[in-house]
């Protein structure tokens, strides 16, 4: 299996990995984090997946998709940490001055996990963040020490997968998902 990560520009795809089932459903479309509160909470049903198709089309797209040829596997969301909801966070430090990007959500679709596509992702979003000239990239995972994190709160990673790929913990943060505390996560770039 060649994996290849590709910017989120195709909206039918980024739909595919964090859309919900029925168009007109409420659900996250990975904005939990993108927006502020207030403007993620007043967005319903199809305006939501409508303000995604628009974020495909700008530059920076919302994040990263994997692709196993030309099947979606997996979504990386990333962006400049200034744009989203943690430059606002209580619970997620601020740690010094950079613009870092975020990366804060990795999902692999069903059928394709356990193949090291998660670390193909955050191989990704990092290459994202470096081409858009991010001078650190930081992630909030969960420091679970080998525990086993609810499926469907394993989106924010794990300590493992992130130091795996280069990253230091610069923080600890007042966070907790699935019972264990996040902390801040971060990748220096030259």
């Amino acid at each position: 299996m060649v994996i290849e990560v590709r910017p989120a520009t195709a909206f039918e795809d980024v739909a595919t990995m964090v859309g919900p089932r029925r168009v007109d459903a409420t659900a996250c479309w990975c904005l939990s984090y993108r927006l502020p509160a207030k403007q993620n909470a007043a967005l319903t049903g199809r305006d939501r997946g409508d303000l995604v198709q628009r974020l495909c089309q700008e530059d920076p797209p919302p994040g990263v998709l994997a692709y196993d040829g030309d099947d979606v596997v997996g979504w990386a969301a990333v962006h400049p940490r200034a744009g989203t909801a943690f430059a606002r966070s209580r619970t997620i430090p601020r740690v010094g001055d950079a613009d870092v990007w975020s990366v804060w959500c990795i999902r692999v679709r069903p059928g394709h996990r356990g193949k090291g596509i998660s670390h193909r992702l955050l191989a990704g979003a990092v290459d994202f963040a470096v081409s858009h000239g991010a001078p650190a990239v930081e992630g909030y995972p969960v420091d679970n020490a080998g525990g086993k994190v609810d499926t469907t709160m394993a989106y924010v990673g794990t300590r493992r997968l992130f130091e795996a790929a280069g990253f230091t913990k610069a923080a600890d943060t007042a966070s907790v998902v699935s019972g264990f505390p996040r902390i801040l996560m971060r990748l220096e770039l030259p």
